[in-house]
């Protein structure tokens, strides 16, 4: 993507967040929607600086980030060694990569009561059950990149007298690498989005507790200012992971 289309990519996300704010503002400041289905933009700000300013964002954080962190962690790594060993063979990606996307179209979430019986409801559940969220997408990319490397290459590069390692070094992972990557980005996308549903779901802390609990007590301002925040880190998150991603691809 160029400069100009990044630019005006940017700008159009821009306009869409300054479309919604301010149809979110003028319609509950000139209608009479209650504040408990959808609370005033202000109230909301007023709420978020609140649970910064007292560091209840920060003790959520502190419980919710490394258990992303370690969910992710283990899907990326059996993901790409399940990915890589089935993708090499051709024999493996037709018996297994139908049972993979069978799998994965399963709502896991079906089989979260089962991650409580066994984790507990403390943050080992939630990095069990993203992990497994998370696994599917990453290992599915990485069959598909690395079995669809063209076989030209590798004939090539073995009749120059290539060496295992080699061919993976120069050959497999630059063809991969892509789809991989793209594997990866889904895959911690996913783990996100299970571990924090699993908080709102059974958790004793973390900011998915905090949006429930908010909930519960109606404390609609809050829940929405919660809410904001996760917002705000998955668009930047995803810009950070987007910009990884185009420079490893031009690398």
């Amino acid at each position: 993507m160029s400069g100009r289309e990044r630019l005006g990519a940017l700008s159009m996300q821009t306009a869409f967040l300054a479309v919604l704010f301010s149809v979110w503002y003028v319609v509950t400041e000139g209608s009479q929607i209650t504040s408990l289905f959808l609370p005033r933009l202000p109230r909301v700000w007023s709420e978020m600086v609140g649970l910064a300013a007292s560091g209840r964002l920060y003790a959520a954080a502190l419980v919710t980030i490394p258990t992303i962190a370690k969910a992710f962690a283990i899907a990326a790594i059996f993901g790409i060694a399940v990915g890589f060993l089935v993708g090499r063979s051709e024999r493996l990606v037709r018996l297994l990569e139908p049972v993979l996307s069978g799998m994965f179209a399963i709502p896991i979430t079906l089989f979260f009561p089962l991650f409580i019986l066994f984790f507990g409801i403390g943050p080992d559940s939630k990095v069990a059950y993203g992990a497994a969220y998370g696994f599917f997408p990453i290992a599915l990319n990485t069959i598909a990149g690395f079995s669809n490397v063209d076989a030209h290459f590798l004939r090539a590069a073995k009749a120059m007298g290539a060496s295992r390692y080699q061919l993976f070094r120069h050959v497999y992972l630059p063809a991969a690498m892509p789809v991989v990557l793209t594997g990866l980005r889904i895959g911690f996308f996913i783990s996100f989005a299970a571990v924090l549903g699993g908080e709102t779901i059974s958790s004793a802390a973390g900011i998915g507790r905090a949006i429930a609990l908010s909930g519960e007590l109606m404390e609609t301002a809050r829940m929405f200012a919660w809410i904001g925040f996760v917002v705000l880190a998955t668009m930047i998150l995803n810009i950070v992971v987007l910009a990884a991603e185009s420079r490893t691809r031009r690398d």
